[in-house]
């Protein structure tokens, strides 16, 4: 049996929820060695992984041998830098959202990893939610007819507490608006197409977080026109004040068409509000059991939080396209396309006006 050598740089709490359980789930891929600048947190990672090899230096885990394929999940400053190196390298390239610092560091490594023909993957973690993998289907089948409007909300509740490199712009680039609007921004795309042209504004309400200042945003909101026709309203804020935070909390998108109405919600992720044309008003209905997990995967989707679960699928799909030399989903397109799109956010907001997103082909 083949089996696929997975090195991750970056060892923190995402690696420990999301990766380490993901690809542990996959007979055909394992986890060979850990990367972090910061002791303390790669020590943490290898007890409580088993994996004995580890590295401080990123460029010592591409050079490994044993090593095929790389999840990057650093600070975001350096996704591009080191997804260059992994590509250089002719390693397959898994690296967390936003890709990169801005749009042209996005297109460079897209360009990198085409050039270097191995598979790329973005994390937009949420497509793989049952319910929205199926909203998906659903309106890619014609379900709700054209649609009308699509409206995305995160609203979770982080107070003031210290947010590590997230708060720091040189570190991260964008607040709220890198960090979770993205993952809207690209449920858009997947339901509604492509952004034509937007007007955003972001806000930033506390400066100092946790004794450490901030200047990066803490909310931010945007109106948008869809290629296809069709309106688009997003909002999220991290000081949407007593609603928790996590897979509890407020994580809301719905779609509109001429033929119905499709709503999810993440704390009910097997689950799916639906609206008919002439109807009397939304029917809650269970996620079919084909769309419970992603194709091929052998999680089951009845065991464990599902909550939590659904996001092992999105390292089995990684693993998977590279056995099938397949193009990941989502791949680095998605995640060039949604930074098109929080570039033009920023500069909407800085300059006060309506601005065009630049296709990407």
């Amino acid at each position: 049996m083949v089996q696929i050598g997975i090195g991750i740089i970056g060892s923190g709490m995402i690696v420990l929820a999301n990766h380490l359980p993901g690809f542990a789930m996959c007979p055909q891929a394992k986890v060979v060695a850990l990367c972090d600048s910061n002791s303390a947190v790669l020590e943490k990672a290898s007890q409580q992984s088993g994996i004995t090899k580890t590295y401080a230096d990123y460029h010592k885990l591409i050079e490994d041998p044993a090593v095929n394929a790389v999840v990057v999940a650093t600070p975001n400053y350096l996704h591009a830098p080191i997804v260059l190196a992994a590509t250089a390298a002719g390693k397959h390239v898994f690296c967390e959202k936003p890709l990169a610092m801005n749009l042209a560091e996005t297109k460079s490594i897209l360009n990198a990893a085409r050039a270097a023909k191995v598979r790329h993957m973005t994390a937009f973690t949420y497509r793989f939610v049952p319910a929205m993998h199926y909203m998906v289907h659903q309106v890619k089948a014609g379900a709700i007819g054209q649609p009308y409007h699509f409206r995305a909300q995160r609203f979770q509740d982080w107070g003031s507490r210290n947010l590590g490199w997230r708060q720091i712009k040189s570190l991260a680039g964008t607040g709220e608006l890198g960090d979770m609007l993205s993952h809207r921004i690209d449920f858009g795309h997947a339901l509604a197409g492509p952004i034509a042209k937007l007007v955003g504004n972001t806000r930033r309400f506390i400066d100092d977080r946790g004794g450490k200042p901030s200047d990066l945003d803490d909310w931010v909101g945007v109106l948008a026109d869809y290629k296809s026709g069709a309106t688009g309203v997003l909002e999220s804020s991290k000081l949407a004040t007593g609603r928790g935070e996590g897979g509890r909390s407020r994580d809301f998108c719905e779609i509109n068409g001429t033929e119905g109405t499709m709503i999810y919600h993440l704390g009910t992720p097997n689950e799916v509000q639906i609206g008919k044309a002439g109807g009397s008003g939304l029917s809650t209905i269970a996620v079919p059991e084909e769309f419970l997990k992603w194709p091929g995967s052998p999680r089951d989707p009845h065991v464990g939080d599902p909550v939590q679960t659904f996001r092992y699928d999105q390292d089995f799909e990684f693993v998977d396209a590279i056995l099938n030399e397949r193009d990941c989903v989502p791949s680095f397109v998605d995640g060039v396309r949604a930074q098109a799109v929080m570039d033009a956010i920023v500069t909407s907001a800085e300059e006060r006006k309506w601005v065009d997103v630049p296709e990407i082909a």
